[in-house]
C-alpha cells in the first residue's frame, strides 16, 4: 500500500479504511513514511475532514505507537481531567486533591505551555522541589497512596501524536477537529485512566473558538472514549475571558491555594467543583449534582487542602506553601494598568491576554524558552465589570523591566469597553455524557 495513495485518497474526500490508517502511523514511525507525507496527509485532513470511523481509528494508531500505561491496579477509580488549553486554567491543581479526598484517584499526565496557553506542569514546577518526573512504579505507588500523581507526560505515550503534532503547529493544521480530537484521546488513552472528564473550552481564549465548533469536537472525543471502553464525560466551558484574575505560574499557584483554603474567585471554584462532580460520578456512581455539593463541602472544611498538601509533599515539593505563598518565587518588578475610559468591560480578547504574559516571561513561544515562574497578570476586573477612567484595571509582573511597555500595549488592546451593562454567558454551556 502506498503512502502516496493513501494521501490521494484522502485528498479526494475519500474515507480510509482502518488498515489504511494503520499502515500510514506504522511507516511514519519506521521511517517509511516522512515529515512531507504526513504534513500533506494532515493538510488533507483540514480540507476533506474526517468520519467518526476515521478519527477513532487514527486515535488508536497513534495510542498504539509507543507505551500503553496499565493502572489494573488502581481498579477502576483511576480518573483523569484534560482540558484543551486556555488562559488562567489552573484547575488540575484544584480539582485532583479534591476529587482525591473523595475517593477518587487522579493518575495524571500533564504538559508543558507553548503559546498563549499555560501549562500544568510549568505552574507545578513553580513549586521548590516538586518532581515532575517519576518512572511508572513510583507513579502508581503514589496514586494508589495518596488518591494524587501528576507527571509530565514523556515521549513514549502517543510518539506518532507527538511528531504530528510538531508538524501541525508549523503547518497550520492545527485546528481540525478530527486532529485535535484524535491527539487529545490518543494521549489520554494510552495514559491508561479508566474514567475521564474533558474540559473542552470555547471563546476567544481556546484553540475551538465557536461553540458548534467545541461541541462537535466534545461530542467526537466522548464517541472515541467510549468506543474505547472508557467512561467519559465532557463540559464545554466558557475560554471568552480567563479563568480567575491569575494569569502566570506563581500567581496561579497562589489562587488555586486560595480556592483550596474555602476562598477564591467564583468562577474558578465553581469550574472545579463542576469539572469534580463529573469525575466523582463516573469513579462512584450517582448524581453529578450531589457529587458537586460534596465537593464543596471538601473544599469549605479543608479535607481537600489536606490532600492537596499530602501531594505535593509526596512527590518532593514544598508543602509549606499552602500556608505561606511568599515561598513561591515572586517576579522581581511590577507595574500598574488603569483603565483608559469610564464603562463596561464588553469584552476581552482572551488570546491576547495570554500573549501579554507570554510577553511577561510567563510562557514559551518556542519550546526552548526558559520560563520566569513569578511573570505573569493579576486582573483587577473581567467582562462584564463596570470600571471608572483611573481604575486599576491589571497589574504586571516580571522580572525584565523593559517588557512591561509591549505588554502594556497587548493587555489594553484585549479590552473593549461600552456604555451599557453586557450580556452574561454561562460559564458552562453544556454537558456531554
Amino acid at each position: 500500500m502506498r503512502i502516496t495513495d493513501i494521501i490521494e485518497k484522502k485528498k479526494r474526500g475519500y474515507r480510509l479504511s482502518p488498515e489504511e490508517i494503520d499502515n500510514l502511523i506504522d511507516a511514519y514511525m519506521s521511517g517509511d513514511a516522512a515529515d512531507y507525507h504526513m504534513a500533506a496527509f494532515a493538510m488533507a485532513v483540514y480540507f476533506q475532514g474526517m468520519e467518526a470511523s476515521e478519527t477513532a481509528a487514527l486515535t488508536m494508531a497513534m495510542a498504539h505507537s509507543g507505551h500503553m500505561l496499565d493502572l489494573s491496579a488502581l481498579g477502576d477509580l483511576s480518573v483523569d481531567k484534560h482540558s484543551t488549553g486556555g488562559v488562567g486554567d489552573k484547575t488540575t491543581l484544584i480539582v485532583a486533591p479534591l476529587v482525591a479526598s473523595l475517593g477518587g484517584c487522579v493518575a495524571k499526565m500533564s504538559g508543558r505551555g507553548l503559546g498563549h496557553t499555560g501549562g500544568t506542569i510549568d505552574k507545578l514546577s513553580a513549586i521548590t522541589g516538586y518532581k515532575t518526573a517519576l518512572d511508572e512504579e513510583a507513579f502508581i505507588r503514589q496514586a494508589s497512596t495518596y488518591g494524587i500523581a501528576v507527571v509530565q507526560a514523556g515521549g513514549v505515550f502517543a510518539p506518532a501524536d507527538s511528531r504530528l503534532y510538531a508538524l501541525r503547529d508549523v503547518t497550520a493544521t492545527v485546528d481540525s477537529i478530527p486532529l485535535i480530537a484524535s491527539s487529545v484521546m490518543s494521549k489520554k488513552i494510552a495514559a491508561g485512566a479508566h474514567n475521564i472528564v474533558l474540559d473542552v473550552k470555547t471563546g476567544s481564549g481556546a484553540l475551538v473558538k465557536t461553540l458548534s465548533d467545541s461541541r462537535l469536537l466534545a461530542e467526537t472525543m466522548v464517541q472515541i472514549g467510549k468506543d474505547a471502553g472508557r467512561n467519559i464525560a465532557a463540559l464545554i466551558t466558557d475560554m471568552d475571558t480567563p479563568l480567575g484574575f491569575a494569569v502566570g505560574n506563581t500567581l496561579e499557584v497562589e489562587e488555586a491555594v486560595a480556592v483550596l483554603g474555602g476562598s477564591g474567585p467564583e468562577d474558578l471554584q465553581e469550574i472545579c467543583v463542576c469539572l469534580a462532580g463529573e469525575m466523582l460520578a463516573l469513579v462512584h456512581g450517582g448524581d453529578p449534582m450531589q457529587w458537586r455539593d460534596r465537593a464543596r463541602v471538601s473544599l469549605s472544611d479543608g479535607r481537600a487542602m489536606e490532600f492537596f498538601q499530602r501531594w505535593i509533599q509526596a512527590q518532593g515539593g514544598d508543602a509549606r506553601i499552602a500556608e505561606n505563598t511568599s515561598l513561591l518565587p515572586h517576579a522581581k518588578h511590577s507595574m500598574e494598568i488603569f483603565a483608559p475610559a469610564t464603562g463596561y468591560i464588553a469584552h476581552m480578547d482572551t488570546q491576547r491576554v495570554g500573549h501579554t504574559s507570554l510577553l511577561l516571561g510567563a510562557g514559551r513561544s518556542k519550546k526552548e524558552d526558559i520560563i520566569q515562574p513569578g511573570a505573569g497578570i493579576l486582573l483587577a476586573a473581567k467582562r462584564g465589570d463596570r470600571v471608572l477612567q483611573g481604575d486599576l484595571l491589571a497589574t504586571l509582573y516580571s522580572d525584565d523591566k523593559d517588557a512591561f511597555a509591549s505588554a502594556e500595549e497587548e493587555l489594553l488592546s484585549a479590552f473593549v469597553f461600552a456604555d451599557a451593562p453586557v450580556v452574561d454567558v454561562p460559564l458552562i454551556y453544556e454537558t456531554i455524557r
